[in-house]
């Protein structure tokens, strides 16, 4: 079976959830299907490797950039010639992979991460090409042969959003983790290197500054937090300026009330951001739209606490007190779920006997669940099912 897995992230491009998604989907693949993956990126081909790095002609600098994505998306559907069946993730690549089903006569199965429609905000970002990406989504979702949402609650909101789709075609196969990768480092030469001291106790934060995911409230909820405590926002990548401003201005007003609060704005190496992960008295996660939160799987096999949002996936994924808790969000209730996410906070990190405790069933729950492994096989399944059908 020749499979092509489309993407906007790989490594060494992966900013994302969806981009780790991809990075250990295809590395499992790899030992069940003949797989080419064609990405974003500026770097050379590795054909040896079936790694395909695309990128928009330079006549197409300073576009919008949904329209510099359309442009991708032309050279990957090229690309995928000769391929049995093509797998796209995010807007991004959906409509490579419907193009691709139209004009090589080949299946599509589409990933959803996440769902334009549920994310509004994107217009201060994208403009006009928001239109454009909603457009791409929908119509490459609604003729998708079989679309793959990552939790439950992502599989209802597809089908809330796209009515069109029959519910048949829409299949949950949750996101994984690499319990390897992701496993207690007891080193701290990391929390010392960047000033993060080791003794103190501290809240983490990794995640990208979007209204997706919430930073803004919770540097308006850290203004109530311990004392005792610190806290570490690797943060970065904002989506406008206006929304980097905000930070921006939310941090500094934060550090002025108090000490042990750290900002990361550089992505780190992933060795580095288990260390973090792994010494942390919570992680947190204040996302107001999450289809799965990959990022709680990732503290979770580090053996931390977690506290997040009840949003989307993310239940699924922390059993709110057992692995962490789970803070309700409400559109509009902005100072109630502030407070709800101090009070969380406040409570694992002023109990060390329960913070370890989630963090013991947090790494328990991601070892027996949510394997790669598991996953690829899932998705190879999934294929197979597909190619009969056609």
């Amino acid at each position: 079976m020749k499979v092509g897995l489309v993407t906007r992230e790989y490594p060494p491009d992966v900013y994302g959830g969806a981009g780790v998604h991809v990075e250990f989907l295809a590395r499992e693949l790899r030992a069940l299907v003949d797989l080419e993956v064609h990405s974003w990126g500026e770097g050379a081909d590795d054909a040896d490797g079936g790694v395909y790095r695309h990128r928009a002609p330079s006549s197409f600098d300073g576009a919008n950039d949904a329209l510099r994505t359309f442009a991708v998306d032309l050279a990957v559907t090229s690309g995928l010639q000769g391929r049995d069946l093509v797998h796209s993730h995010t807007w991004y690549a959906n409509l490579a992979g419907h193009l691709a089903k139209l004009l090589h006569g080949i299946p599509h199965v589409l990933t959803a991460h996440s769902l334009e429609p549920l994310r509004p905000w994107k217009a201060e970002q994208l403009g006009g090409g928001y239109a454009l990406s909603s457009w791409a989504e929908r119509t490459a979702m609604e003729s998708a042969d079989a679309v793959v949402a990552v939790s439950d609650g992502m599989r209802r909101d597809i089908l809330s959003c796209y009515p069109e789709l029959v519910p048949e075609r829409v299949h949950v196969i949750r996101n994984g983790i690499d319990t390897v990768t992701y496993r207690p480092d007891e080193r701290t030469d990391v929390l010392r290197r960047i000033g993060v001291d080791p003794d103190r106790p501290y809240v983490l934060f990794v995640g990208r500054i979007t209204r997706q995911k919430g930073v803004p409230h919770l540097l308006r909820a850290a203004r109530e937090l311990d004392p005792a405590a610190q806290l570490v926002l690797c943060a970065g990548a904002p989506d406008t300026p206006a929304l980097d401003r905000e930070f921006r201005a939310l941090f500094d007003e934060l550090s002025a009330v108090r000490d042990g609060v750290h900002w990361i704005p550089a992505m780190l190496p992933r060795p580095a951001v288990v260390q973090l992960l792994t010494h942390a008295a919570v992680f947190v996660c204040p996302s107001i739209y999450e289809p799965l939160g990959i990022v709680n799987l990732e503290a979770m096999a580090c053996g931390t606490a977690v506290v997040a949002s009840a949003v989307g996936g993310i239940p699924e994924v922390v059993a709110d007190g057992d692995t962490g808790l789970l803070v309700p969000y409400r559109e509009g209730h902005a100072e109630e779920f502030e407070a709800g996410l101090t009070a969380a906070l406040n409570q694992v990190v002023g109990d060390e006997r329960q913070a370890a405790r989630m963090g013991e069933a947090g790494r328990d729950r991601a070892v027996r669940e949510f394997g790669w492994d598991t996953v690829a096989r899932r998705t190879t399944e999934l294929y197979e099912t597909v190619l009969k059908a056609g």
